[in-house]
């Protein structure tokens, strides 16, 4: 926190700069992901994050069939040792 006196005014202004701390939606909010089943089964019980193929961590709120599928999680996924099949 830094006070500064206002020379015309004769007050003192008190400014607070504080981190952005808000939640970063990333693009999670545009795409559906690729993650591991049981690891949806223990985020919808626990609530607990989740990694995507891609990296991407959060906690799923919504439905991902109304989204399109994340790029970089389909890229991933269709290099797999199994063809993404």
């Amino acid at each position: 926190m830094s006070t500064e006196v206002l020379p015309e005014q004769g007050t003192r202004e008190e400014t607070d700069v504080r981190p952005d701390l808000s939640p970063d939606d990333g693009d999670h909010e545009r795409f559906a992901h690729y993650v591991l089943k049981d690891k949806i089964v223990d985020s919808a019980v626990n609530g607990t994050p989740v990694i995507a193929l891609c990296g991407k961590k959060w906690v799923p709120t919504r439905d991902p069939k109304r989204f399109p599928v994340c790029p970089d999680c389909k890229r991933i996924y269709e290099a797999l040792p199994d063809g993404g099949a």
